[in-house]
């Protein structure tokens, strides 16, 4: 069958229309030194608009950025520069992966497409607990959405965080097959006087786990720095 040069533009033409949208949403491999001279690891995903929101994203104990990648890939079509870090190997300082935090913070604010002063972090189980942490001390994160996180897990206590945090928005999410977690949020859920929303999910799993089996909360994380940081 021969095409002519019409035909052929025509084709073409569809072949774009019925193809994939590529945009910056795969993460690029990125390198990071914190404070005290550590080096570490993650990914970056660049936003389908800019200037955009920057959303970090911690990881739980002994996994990696890589838990993130669909969440992170949603955040970025959705608008916002998404950078997933992986914490320096695990000592008994638990208090210094704080620093990794800042480090992160520190990558996307001196990237010229990211609003410094509109920030959000996503964390999970340990990495919940050092998000709260650290947005109790930094204005410019303006919301947080922590997934799975504790009380009190390896020393890192987080009620007096969430009161420090304030009228901000904090998401809290849970399976109700995780107990310890559960009541977690049920007790943070009533410290402070911002908005505070809870959800909780049947699938029984933890952190970036009940993440990537619960599709619907998948959708709630994206929806909510949606809500609270555009």
């Amino acid at each position: 069958m021969r095409f002519d040069r019409i035909q052929l533009a025509a084709v073409a033409m569809l072949a774009v229309a019925f193809a994939p949208s590529v945009n910056g949403a795969q993460g690029r491999r990125i390198s990071l030194r914190a404070e005290d001279g550590v080096s570490l690891s993650g990914a970056y995903y660049e936003p389908s608009r800019r200037p955009a929101p920057g959303i970090v994203l911690l990881p739980m104990l002994h996994r990696t950025h890589e838990d993130w990648d669909a969440a992170a890939q949603r955040l970025s079509d959705a608008g916002f520069a998404v950078v997933a870090i992986d914490f320096r190997p695990a000592s008994e300082d638990f208090g210094r992966l704080a620093l990794d935090v800042r480090a992160a913070k520190a990558f996307l604010r001196e990237r010229p497409d990211v609003l410094n002063t509109s920030l959000g972090i996503a964390g999970a189980s340990i990495g919940a607990n050092l998000a709260s942490l650290d947005a109790a001390d930094d204005p410019a994160v303006r919301s947080i959405a922590l997934l799975s996180p504790g009380l009190d897990y390896r020393g890192l206590r987080i009620e007096g965080a969430m009161k420090k945090y304030g009228a901000r928005p904090a998401l809290l999410a849970a399976s109700t097959k995780d107990p310890y977690a559960w009541r977690s949020i049920r007790q943070l859920a009533s410290i402070g006087p911002g908005s505070r929303e809870v959800r909780l999910s049947d699938s029984p799993a933890h952190g970036t786990v009940l993440l990537a089996r619960d599709q619907e909360l998948m959708s709630a994380l994206v929806d909510w720095f949606r809500r609270t940081l555009l």
